[in-house]
């Protein structure tokens, strides 16, 4: 993993989330304009994520295959929102051998996966040749969860 991440709601440190940060400081709530976004992808109401991980990719940046299993309940979907240039998303299967299925996301682009497919093996390419005409040359994706 090559991006640099923000984490909203929680304090996530690889591979644990946290309610202070490293100095002890509490961590401030998901904001809920952020919150129902996420929640709106779903369109479930029960469904509110309390976190939120804000991935930047520039032009090096890529993600290797991985599971989103650090939550206590799987029974939550995960909600991926890209924004930025174009980014090819890998999605696998429950074993990290498991070929993964290619998709080609767009800015805008909201990929909501639950279920069966919760902890499937997923990731991101290294970005291909490109200009957003805000954002440059670079990625932003949103990935909401609920951690408790």
């Amino acid at each position: 993993m090559s991006v640099q991440t923000v984490c909203l709601g929680w304090h996530w440190t690889p591979y644990r989330y946290s309610r202070t940060t490293e100095d002890g400081s509490p961590v401030k709530p998901l904001p809920e304009w952020l919150a129902a976004l996420g929640a709106r992808a779903v369109g479930d109401p029960s469904y509110v994520p309390d976190v939120a991980l804000v991935n930047f990719y520039d032009d090096t940046a890529k993600m290797g295959m991985h599971q989103d299993k650090d939550e206590q309940d799987f029974a939550a979907p995960i909600v991926s929102v890209s924004l930025g240039i174009p980014a090819i998303f890998l999605f696998g299967g429950l074993k990290r051998s498991d070929k993964p299925a290619r998709f080609r996301l767009v800015h805008g682009d909201t990929v909501v996966w639950g279920g069966p497919s919760r902890l499937f093996f997923h990731g991101v390419a290294p970005l291909a040749d490109g200009e957003h005409a805000v954002l440059g040359r670079q990625r932003i994706n949103l990935t909401f969860r609920k951690a408790r």
